[in-house]
């Protein structure tokens, strides 16, 4: 793939880039196309029979992108796609003299295009991409209670734990399928968002959703933005699938600078590895090439982030068992591209099997998605109150309560009941986990202090 920048004296046009895929004798159609609005870009995606050579400009006044595509007829209805939220107020299109289709895209906000073809693989056959790239600082994130809730934060000197929640795939990427259809990019988001809840609903901790739609992000963006938010602790989210609809089990892994520590690692290491492929970021994967990123993944087994990912790897497991079969009884290790972090401990969550139909029909229930996030969160709140980081509330709570036990309320509990079993008062249980009132919830936990 060759790639040409040339600039036009003409006013009102720049040619933005010129890609030639190998082949394209004969002429292509265009079978399908998909547009996914992401936060910070918009891709819209054609489905090909064949490569093709295209070129992309943009026009002023009114702000449009073109794209003319060469020897290419267009088999589906451009006009039909949903331009919520994707800064494109109208696709029109029109066939030229020698077989070239014009696409137009009239925009409603500032986009700058980048274009890419990408070549068969597994799931797809040709595809041209073109991504709309919002400036920065136009970015539909964060949200205005985030921000607030931050400064609240900060201004008393106890700053939250930022957890990110990564759930994988996305966009392009279905991730695996399910013999009943269920996608794993689907329920994978259903699980973070619901993790995102339970942990929006702890005082002291904010979680924060690294994909909050379905859009796919490369997997080094990922690991970027829970770099840029500053997290504690990076949490991804995926479903299994294997070759036999027997595996079964849900799994924790942390990273492996090495080899894996089983075949099964290894190869959902692999699958998951390659969704950039699929997913569409140039048609490579972003592994990092960086050489001081490579020396420290070496040496990474001996440093305190690995400790901390298998750490709270353990006690994330030791919480999912009792809700889920497991497929290994420890945290399996394995080089999974998006955990390659060097100084945020990661993980990484196989719910499990979706190429199994039992698990399938698991995953797809919101009950059980319930259970396996709240699973989840009681493994990451349980490491945190024992390595609370510095100068967040969860430490200065741990330090001010002196040592503190960890009690789940159950059915016909009380406040004044939990004080009174526990030989302290009311109004110390609301001090130390933050009440307004005496009313308590089957589930939430209570921080107890001794004594």
């Amino acid at each position: 793939m060759k790639q040409w920048f040339v600039s036009l004296a003409a006013p009102l046009l720049v040619l933005v880039g010129l890609v030639s895929a190998a082949g394209g004798a004969r002429a292509a159609e265009i079978e399908d196309a998909r547009i996914w609005p992401a936060p910070d870009n918009t891709r819209l995606v054609f489905d090909l029979s064949g490569p093709v050579e295209h070129r992309v400009f943009v026009l002023s006044n009114p702000s449009r992108v073109v794209v003319d595509i060469s020897d290419v007829s267009l088999d589906t209805n451009l006009e039909s796609l949903s331009l919520e939220n994707s800064g494109v107020s109208r696709i029109r299109s029109a066939q030229r003299e020698g077989g070239e289709l014009r696409v137009v895209l009239d925009l409603s906000t500032q986009l700058s295009p980048r274009s890419f073809v990408l070549r068969p693989n597994e799931q797809y056959g040709h595809r041209l991409v073109l991504d709309l790239e919002r400036p920065p600082g136009l970015s539909m994130e964060p949200s205005e209670r985030q921000v607030s809730r931050s400064a609240d934060d900060l201004s008393n000197q106890q700053r939250n734990i930022v957890v990110a929640i990564d759930a994988g795939h996305g966009g392009e990427d279905p991730g695996a399928i399910g013999p009943r259809g269920t996608r794993e990019k689907d329920v994978v988001l259903a699980i973070a968002r619901e993790l995102y809840n339970q942990l929006d609903d702890l005082r002291g901790y904010e979680p924060v959703l690294m994909r909050t739609g379905d859009y796919y992000l490369s997997l080094q963006r990922r690991r970027e933005l829970a770099r840029e938010k500053r997290a504690d602790l990076f949490i991804s989210i995926h479903a299994d699938a294997f070759t036999s609809p027997q595996a079964s089990g849900a799994s924790v892994f942390a990273l492996s600078s090495s080899g894996a520590t089983s075949a099964m690692a290894g190869y959902l290491a692999n699958q998951e590895n390659a969704a950039d492929v699929i997913g569409g970021v140039n048609g490579i994967s972003l592994e990092d090439k960086d050489e001081i990123l490579r020396s420290v993944l070496v040496d990474l087994s001996m440093t305190a982030t690995l400790r901390s990912s298998l750490d709270v790897g353990s006690d994330i497991l030791g919480h999912m068992k009792q809700v889920a079969r497991m497929h290994k009884a420890s945290v399996e290790q394995a080089g999974f591209a998006v955990l390659k972090s060097p100084d945020v401990p990661s993980v990484l969550v196989e719910t499990g099997f979706i190429s199994n139909p039992t698990e399938e029909a698991n995953l797809g229930s919101a009950n059980y998605r319930r259970q396996l996030a709240s699973a989840i969160r009681q493994g990451v709140t349980q490491w945190f109150e024992s390595n609370p980081p510095p100068g967040t509330w969860v430490a200065w709570q741990k330090r001010e309560a002196g040592t503190l036990r960890r009690y789940v309320v159950v059915s016909g509990d009380t406040l004044s009941g939990i004080a009174s079993r526990n030989n302290t008062s009311v109004s110390r249980l609301r001090e130390v986990n933050q009440l307004n009132g005496t009313s308590i919830r089957i589930g939430q936990v209570i921080m107890i202090p001794q004594g």
